[in-house]
C-alpha cells in the first residue's frame, strides 16, 4: 500500500482536491488514515447486500472509486441472478477499479463504468450505495439525484448513504471536528498535512447535518430512514423504498 503524502510538503497554492492519478495510487492509505470507520462501514455492506439483494436485481455502486464497496457487496450476495454496476466519473479510479474486480474470483457479474452518475439510469435496483459520494455533488443538485435512484428501487429496496457530517449545535461540531483531527494526527498525519488538505477540500466537499439528510431523503420519497453507523463526525443510513 503506498503511503499518502501528497499534502506532506509546502504547496504555495493549494488547487481543489480531485481524484486524479496522485489520489488514486494512494488512495487505499488516505482513506484509511483520514475517515474513521471507514473498514468496518466497506465490510457491513456486504450484509445488507446478502440480507437485500432480490433475485434478477441490480446493485449500483455510486461513486465506486477502487471498488472496495462493490467488493463487499459481490462477496456476500446469496440471490440468484444479480449484477453489480459500479459507477464513477475518476478515469484513475475506474482504471485499478476494473483491475481489482477483475483479480476478483465471485460470480456475480461487474459492470464498471466511468461515468457522471447524475446521468446515470437506475433502474430494477434491489441495493444502491453512495459511499462518501452525495457530500461531493453541489447541495442543490442532491435531491435530484435521490429521487432518481427512489424510482429506480424495487419495492423493499435499500439505499446506503455514507457521508461526512457536520453538526448544527456549535459545541457538538467543535467536539467532533477535535476528535476527527486527534484520529488524523494518531494515524500520522502532521498539522501541515491536515491544513493543507482541508483548503483542498473546502470548495469540493460540503457535509449536512443528519437532520438535512433525513428530510432530503423523506422529500425523495424514501419511507424509511434509520442512521445505522457514526463514529465522530462520518456516519452512515440505510433508507428504504
Amino acid at each position: 500500500m503506498s503511503k499518502d503524502a501528497i499534502y506532506a510538503t509546502p504547496q504555495e497554492y493549494i488547487v481543489d482536491f480531485a481524484f486524479d492519478e496522485r489520489v488514486a495510487s494512494v488512495f487505499p492509505d488516505m482513506i484509511r488514515r483520514s475517515v474513521p470507520g471507514y473498514g468496518d462501514i466497506i465490510a457491513l455492506l456486504g450484509l445488507f447486500a446478502e440480507q437485500y439483494a432480490q433475485p434478477g436485481s441490480t446493485l449500483y455502486d455510486l461513486g465506486c472509486s477502487l471498488g472496495a464497496a462493490t467488493l463487499s457487496l459481490r462477496r456476500r450476495i446469496k440471490a440468484d441472478g444479480c449484477c453489480i454496476i459500479a459507477v464513477d466519473n475518476a478515469e484513475a479510479m475506474v482504471e485499478r477499479c476494473r483491475e481489482h474486480i477483475a483479480a476478483d474470483l465471485s460470480p456475480t457479474p461487474v459492470e464498471v463504468n466511468c461515468a457522471d452518475i447524475r446521468e446515470v439510469v437506475i433502474q430494477n435496483a434491489s441495493v444502491v450505495v453512495l459511499n462518501f459520494t452525495l457530500q461531493f455533488l453541489p447541495p442543490h443538485e442532491r435531491l435530484a439525484l435521490l429521487q432518481k435512484i427512489h424510482r429506480g428501487l424495487l419495492p423493499g429496496g435499500v439505499l446506503v448513504l455514507s457521508e461526512k457530517i457536520r453538526f448544527a449545535d456549535e459545541q457538538s461540531q467543535r467536539f467532533q471536528e477535535s476528535m476527527h483531527l486527534t484520529f488524523k494526527r494518531a494515524n500520522g498525519y502532521s498539522a501541515m498535512e491536515v491544513s493543507q488538505k482541508r483548503q483542498a477540500l473546502e470548495n469540493v466537499l460540503t457535509p449536512d447535518t443528519i437532520e438535512q439528510h433525513r428530510e432530503r431523503l423523506s422529500e425523495a420519497g424514501f419511507c424509511q430512514i434509520e442512521p445505522w453507523f457514526q463514529v465522530f463526525n462520518f456516519a452512515s443510513i440505510a433508507a428504504f423504498k
